[in-house]
């Protein structure tokens, strides 16, 4: 059973929230405030967050910038009615993965919830014995990733990601020398499918070259101006 915490002030979108999700079998808790949102994730291991931006003591942007600073990896999805793309850019950039506007349908918030968890392998039904390791396995140069561990190699030194370093990397390893403009990257990463105008790839772009190339590797991340970026040697 998977365990999720919705951190969420409006009484009637936890309880719609919660019973749905606990006849498809998820561990709920509640969190009414964005305070005791942060001290139960951190005295608990949580599968995902969901978590409302307008909060009754401190907003949900900050409570995610500080729940980053402990835990990378945990998925968090966005659930508030702010809907302008300022508002989802700001939810990306403190550490979001995804961003769900209200009214929203279930269906939709169970299709998030499901694509967020398998992003981050937490995935129902999944053994080892159902995958094939070869399959999981993507190299380039000296960068190994593991997809079924999770686990990131470069110059045989393992880098820690957060969840959505971690996809944005697996997207270059799918795509492999192809120029990927920075609107296909929104899309594949953050399941968003129109231009921002923001930064906010160029900014994980960053985060990510800093990660790999740390290590004074060749880069393998490379710009390409008024295009995108391309994945290598």
């Amino acid at each position: 059973m998977k365990k999720i915490i919705l951190i969420e002030d409006e009484s009637s979108v936890v309880s719609f929230i919660k019973k749905g999700l606990q006849e498809l079998d998820y561990e709920i808790s509640v969190a009414l405030d964005g305070n005791s949102g942060i001290k139960m994730v951190e005295d608990n291991n949580f599968d995902m967050i969901i978590l409302d931006i307008m909060l009754p003591d401190i907003n949900g942007l900050e409570v995610c910038k500080e729940i980053r600073k402990k835990n990378k990896t945990v998925p968090i999805l966005f659930l508030t009615a702010l809907d302008s793309s300022e508002n989802i850019v700001l939810g990306l950039e403190s550490g979001g993965d995804d961003y769900l506007v209200k009214p929203f349908k279930f269906i939709e918030l169970v299709a998030r919830i499901k694509s967020l968890l398998r992003r981050s392998g937490h995935v129902y039904g999944t053994e080892p014995s159902d995958i094939e390791n070869n399959g999981n396995i993507y190299q380039f140069e000296d960068l190994i990733l593991n997809d079924y561990t999770k686990k990131v190699v470069r110059n045989g030194q393992e880098v820690s990601l957060t969840s959505t370093e971690y996809k944005l990397l697996l997207y270059f390893l799918n795509n492999p020398e192809k120029v990927i403009s920075r609107a296909e990257i929104l899309e594949a990463v953050w399941g968003v499918n129109y231009e921002l105008g923001t930064n906010v790839v160029d900014v994980y772009v960053n985060y990510l070259r800093k990660k790999l190339d740390n290590q004074d590797d060749t880069k393998i991340i490379h710009t390409v101006i008024g295009m995108g970026y391309v994945l290598k040697k």
